[in-house]
């Protein structure tokens, strides 16, 4: 296995036989695997960890997608909206934490027009003009992308959930495809965003095979961010007697993820964290570069709840910031006050 490790390292890709095998094979070389994984995250990143301020301005969703826990279709949620002005309020407490990128998270909510989002885009790049602004936001026009790109945005995370557009039809209802969410991410380049998608692992009716056409199309993609997490079941959706993910395959493949792409922004998800209290450690220590802490009011955290048990629903902003802090040097990186843009993005890249 050190031989197909090995020559991931120096072609950045391999054989979908040879792709297969490492991510089936048993738990005898990953050690190696993180540990060439570190190495070339080392070379790019050194012992920086990027932290990301994550703000989940709405639970409302048009969408009814079976694994999520605020599809339209779930009666039980209580649904809230944050307002422009409490956006910018969390941005200003994240500042004052260090934090110098918004992530802007939120369903497929129309109730934010174009207009109104351009407003909200606007002011924090005004206010705030060190600082990256990511949206995730789901599937728009290129037009809508271009208005928040032109506005200041400069990120947009869109997981493709799965390259395998039969798989896709399984995970959602038909009034949503595969080839419109591609076609979200190529726009996306095209207009210059700094682009980051990503899926599920262990997702109801995942395979092996699909997680290889996963890896190959995000070779081809060249994002400048990936974000993955194990599958976690919501009790009010169709999946909720699925079993979740496995935490060892998702390291696994945030370890193949950064031998695949050396510059890529990889973070250590929430999910990792919610389903292994020493997640997002492990998840470091595999590869990944980056950490989303929650910015939201508290108020509102434990209503946007995707999946089950999710983790620090009820810390402050500055508790879970300096406890992440305190966790990450613990096993020797630390957090940084930056931007924490890929290296080697340019916006003349694309």
């Amino acid at each position: 296995m050190k031989e197909i490790i090995n020559s991931l390292v120096v072609n950045r890709n391999l054989p979908e036989k040879d792709m297969k095998m490492l991510l089936t094979c048993d738990s005898s070389a990953d050690a190696y695997l993180y540990e060439q994984a570190q190495k070339v995250r080392q070379q790019y990143y050194g012992n920086d960890i990027y932290i990301r301020g994550l703000i989940e301005m709405s639970n409302y969703c048009k969408n009814n997608c079976y694994y999520c826990g605020i599809r339209a279709g779930n009666q039980e949620v209580s649904r809230y909206r944050l307002s422009a002005e409490e956006i910018l309020s969390c941005c200003g407490q994240g500042y004052q934490l260090g934090f110098r990128t918004f992530v802007l998270q939120g369903g497929e909510d129309m109730y934010y027009t174009d207009a109104i989002m351009v407003d909200i885009i606007s002011a924090i790049r005004s206010k705030y003009p060190d600082c990256a602004i990511t949206l995730s936001l789901g599937e728009r026009s290129y037009e809508t992308y271009k208005a928040y790109f032109d506005a200041g945005a400069d990120r947009y995370l869109l997981r493709h959930e799965t390259a395998d557009f039969y798989h896709y039809s399984q995970l959602h209802p038909d009034t949503l495809s595969a080839e419109n969410r591609q076609r979200c991410l190529y726009d996306l380049k095209r207009i210059g965003y700094q682009v980051g998608t990503g899926f599920m692992v262990g997702s109801p009716y995942q395979t092996p095979e699909h997680l290889v056409k996963d890896l190959n199309f995000i070779a081809r993609l060249q994002p400048q961010m990936v974000g993955i997490g194990p599958f976690i079941p919501h009790h009010q959706t169709p999946f909720a007697d699925f079993p979740q993910g496995s935490v060892a395959l998702t390291l696994r493949l945030i370890a193949i993820l950064r031998l695949m792409l050396p510059a890529v922004l990889l973070p250590a998800t929430t999910a990792l964290g919610t389903l292994d209290p020493q997640g997002r450690e492990k998840g470091i220590l595999a590869g990944a570069n980056v950490i989303m802490p929650n910015l939201s009011p508290v108020s509102v955290r434990k209503k946007y709840q995707i999946y089950d048990h999710k983790i620090c629903t009820g810390e402050e902003a500055a508790e879970c910031r300096f406890c992440l802090q305190k966790r990450i040097e613990s096993i020797g990186y630390q957090i940084v006050v930056d931007r924490g843009d890929a290296k080697q993005y340019t916006k003349n890249q694309m």
